[in-house]
């Protein structure tokens, strides 16, 4: 009986955020039939129920769309803040398709504040509904309670890591490698935990995977670099055996194609949108020290092509007097107050879209590095050049799932995700969650001291 209780409240849990989409839907309704559809009623234009079930099925399907790309509806799995920005993100964006297509139909445009005071609500229920559903989730599901098994690199980064989601993983128990792979094995049995494997050899953690996966038990693995390559490869049937194939070129013709014809359109209409706030943003940063607008500086994209990548200035002119280059660092008393505000609302890599343009970059791929600091990882992490492989990108696998501040080598697996997972589709989600992460401060976070020399015992991972 208690199962059967417990099945119930995860479906419960698990389903909240559909129902959270029949809400935002039933406040649309209101809209339409009490404000809109009396405008067409009006104009002699009426419709039969069936009529009216197509604009509520449209407006539904463009929401779970929306939500499903943004991760509106990954309560419980993002953090209750992601969750509701994310709504509102797909909220804003099927109400603004919605509201023009309610006015093609009409033939001209409706009024727009019914339509502006039905998002204010949609958004206010999502607030409250969210938090109400990450509730009930976290009762459904509490936190899952794991083993590290780990190899000789500390593990205070990943322990770290962890503890950043208390509400979702707690680990209970940390086994060095050290121990041996029986006695490890024993502790798995007795504990019937999920286990994080992290650091280990390779020979060592595929034992542990078969013995899990032959004990049913759940694996959360941290990926070395081939691990990367191979998940993004093509699987073949040629004869009686899987076979796994990685291409030699990252996209094929047709794919590099369609990705510059999207760059073209895509940079030359935000360029047209944008110019307002692009001759804004350089008045202010002329004036507040006399200095120059732009700011070029050499980076590499395909190939470790260099190029000049054009930003608005955020720090003082002397930033890097003695020709050494640094990446921005935390509290960097470099950035100036004009530059501290349009770096936290990327309001400084606008620019850029001219480099779109010309071609040098793309809108989604790799951010570039410079020659000097490409040097610097390629010297401990050879594998850091497989990330221009591809065209250099305004935004970037790394940029949407990590952070400023998430290390070199871990940038380094998720651009070659992105580069071994490609598709046109996967560039257009990745264009619509840019604008998702310019509202997530720590996404701009810089660099703690350290982090580069760190570099060295990431590496070890691939050892």
């Amino acid at each position: 009986m208690n199962r059967w209780k417990d099945s119930i409240k995860k479906i419960i849990a698990l389903e909240l955020p559909l129902l959270g989409a029949i809400l935002y839907t039933l406040l649309y309704a209101w809209l339409w039939f009490k404000v809109y559809y009396p405008n067409y009623v009006l104009l002699k234009l009426k419709f039969y129920i069936n009529g009216h079930i197509l604009v509520m099925g449209i407006y539904v399907v463009l929401l779970l769309f929306f939500m499903t790309t943004y991760g509106g509806l990954k309560v419980g799995y993002l953090k209750p803040v992601d969750v509701i920005l994310s709504q509102m993100f797909a909220l804003l964006a099927v109400n603004v398709i919605t509201y023009f297509e309610d006015s093609l139909m009409r033939n001209w445009m409706l009024p727009i504040w019914p339509m502006v005071r039905c998002t204010l609500q949609q958004i206010l229920v999502s607030i409250v509904w969210v938090y109400f559903s990450d509730a009930v989730y976290k009762k459904a599901f509490p936190p899952s309670k794991l083993i590290l098994i780990h190899g000789e690199r500390p593990i205070g980064d990943i322990l770290h890591k962890f503890s950043t989601r208390p509400d979702k993983y707690k680990v209970i128990e940390t086994i060095d490698i050290a121990d041996g792979i029986d006695a490890i094995k024993g502790r798995i049995l007795e504990q019937k935990k999920p286990v994080v494997l992290w650091d280990i050899n390779v020979s060592d953690r595929n034992k542990l995977m078969k013995f899990c996966y032959e004990n049913s038990i759940r694996i959360y693995l941290m990926p070395k670099i081939p691990d990367v390559l191979i998940a993004g490869s093509a699987q073949l049937h040629l004869f009686d055996t899987p076979l796994f194939m990685t291409r030699e070129y990252a996209l094929t013709f047709n794919q590099r194609l369609i990705k510059r014809t999207i760059d073209v359109v895509c940079a030359a209409l935000l360029l047209l949108i944008t110019s307002p706030i692009f001759a804004v943003t350089a008045l202010l940063v002329h004036f507040y020290d006399g200095g120059p607008v732009f700011y070029k500086q050499t980076r590499c994209t395909i190939g470790q092509k260099e190029f000049k990548i054009i930003k608005f200035r955020s720090m003082r002119v002397d930033a890097e007097k003695d020709g050494v280059a640094r990446l921005a660092s935390q509290n960097d008393d470099r950035i100036t107050p004009i530059g501290a505000f349009i770096r936290k609302v990327r309001i400084d890599e606008l620019p850029q879209l001219i480099n779109i343009l010309s071609g040098d970059m793309s809108f989604i791929g790799p951010r570039p590095e410079r020659p000097e600091i490409i040097a610097q990882y390629v010297e401990e992490m050879p594998e850091f050049v497989f990330r221009m492989k591809v065209k250099a990108g305004l935004a970037g696998y790394a940029q949407i799932y990590g952070k400023y501040n998430t290390t070199p080598y871990d940038k380094l697996k998720l651009d070659l995700t992105y580069i071994q997972s490609y598709s046109v589709w996967l560039d257009l989600k990745l264009m619509l969650l840019t604008l998702k992460i310019l509202l997530r401060p720590e996404s701009t976070e810089g660099i703690s001291e350290g982090q580069i020399t760190a570099l060295k015992n990431d590496v070890k991972q691939d050892e």
